[in-house]
């Protein structure tokens, strides 16, 4: 560790600028916000916890993720496409020589949490203490001696975007601790478990480890599910930031309000499907023998759910397809994939819209409008749940500032946000 006046110090005359450019993806000319970004942080590190600038600190980063390919796979324990994004989450930390955990989150104040005392707590459930107990409780079974520290916290992750604000923060909790006390010898794969663990035994949240993976590794991750307790992943042999491309992420001001029962019904379907073969999700039933029975499933379970099904395999396929093109670097047929998979989201999964009300189609509004601001370029499909939300744009350098301020003005200033794939998962900015 070296202590603030140094990191301050070496910061202020470019000395992580390499780091910064590499990760965030951008041009030493642009990276002003970046630098008063860690500044601040250790400002408030040292207000927060009453030290000065000859404490000796580390500052981390992790990111946030968006999904690139398997729109509603990862349930069917199915084949997902990751990407990790540079909008982050940092923490200025360091060991305080107490047993306490303390962590300040600007906009959510502080929270403290006892190592000696690593039990999961039903009170704790879906609070941030909850995630912090579970993520030492993870480390301290791996056979790694804890200690306190303090964090001072900071996120550009906007929760509700479908970024993954909450996988963030668990990994940057996970890379904190691994730092610290650790060795740094805990990979990657193993944060993202880890955190994972933490949602789902201390937050109380059943869900799956797409959002954590992309978190942690950085660059873009696929992942196939079928084993559910060992999941394959693959990172992609890629830096997008040399495609001329960047990743916009547009929210079209849906409320998900009411919506409970058209997510749900997605997974219900296709696991309709699956029931009928006696399996659990349709990563085990046979593609062939699924499309041999249609006539019979669709008697039975319905067409919506038949066409989810055909969804699912189709798209799965098409996460192959992109890792492929990706490592070939053909670029356009990696376009043409995603806009594919948004097609199927439209047409087969039938995410975009409930239809419940014609006047009122935002997703889909969005979705038009960025096809004819593209005017043919660059890709654009329905993000993440779907229904309600985010859509994704894949929009060349050359028209970013155009594609932003027609969505914006479309849908609102700032509903537009002009992100990258940023090549590195959670790390260390300083050591």
């Amino acid at each position: 560790m070296q202590t603030i006046r140094a990191i301050k110090i070496k910061l202020a005359e470019g000395g992580y600028d390499d780091v910064l450019s590499h990760i965030y993806c951008r041009p030493a000319d642009e990276l002003q916000p970046y630098r008063d970004r860690m500044s601040r942080v250790m400002d408030g590190f040292i207000n927060e916890f009453k030290r000065n600038e000859d404490a000796e600190a580390v500052i981390f980063s992790a990111p946030g993720r968006t999904e690139i390919g398997g729109n509603h796979t990862d349930h069917q324990r199915g084949k997902v496409l990751t990407g990790a994004v540079d909008l982050d989450a940092i923490a200025c930390a360091a060991p305080n020589g107490t047993d306490k955990v303390r962590i300040f989150s600007e906009g959510y104040g502080l929270t403290e949490v006892e190592i000696t005392d690593l039990f999961p707590k039903i009170e704790e459930k879906n609070s941030t203490k909850a995630i912090i107990r579970g993520t030492l409780a993870a480390i301290s079974q791996k056979g790694f001696e804890l200690g306190g520290f303090d964090a001072y916290v900071t996120s550009d992750v906007p929760g509700g975007s479908g970024l993954s604000s909450s996988a963030c923060f668990e990994v940057l909790i996970g890379e904190i601790i691994n730092g610290l006390f650790c060795g740094s010898a805990i990979e990657a794969a193993e944060i993202a478990k880890i955190g994972q663990y933490a949602e789902n035994v201390y937050f109380g949240k059943p869900s799956g480890l797409l959002d954590q993976m992309g978190c942690a590794i950085g660059g873009i991750v696929a992942i196939d599910f079928k084993d559910k307790d060992h999941p394959e992943y693959h990172a992609v042999d890629i830096d997008f930031a040399d495609t001329g491309y960047a990743l916009c992420i547009v929210d079209t001001g849906a409320d998900h309000a009411d919506l409970t029962d058209d997510y749900a019904a997605v997974p219900a379907e296709m696991k309709s499907i699956a029931s009928y073969f006696g399996k659990e999700v349709l990563s085990e039933v046979d593609e062939s023998d699924f499309y041999a029975n249609v006539p019979a499933l669709r008697k039975e379970m319905g067409d919506r759910a038949v066409m989810r099904a055909m969804h699912y395999y189709t798209d799965c396929r098409r996460v192959e397809q992109q890792v492929e093109a990706l490592e070939k670097h053909d670029i356009e047929r990696f376009l043409s994939l995603v806009s594919s998979s948004g097609h199927s989201s439209y047409m087969y999964l039938q995410n975009v819209d409930t239809y419940r009300d014609p006047a009122n189609q935002p997703v889909a509004v969005a979705l038009a409008m960025a096809r004819y601001y593209l005017g043919g370029r660059g890709a654009r499909r329905v993000h993440g749940g779907g229904f309600a939300g985010t859509i994704q744009a894949f929009v060349p350098l050359d028209m970013v500032d155009e594609f932003k301020k027609g969505m914006d003005s479309l849908l609102g200033e700032g509903a537009c946000r002009v992100t990258y794939i940023r090549p590195v998962g959670g790390c260390a900015l300083t050591e």
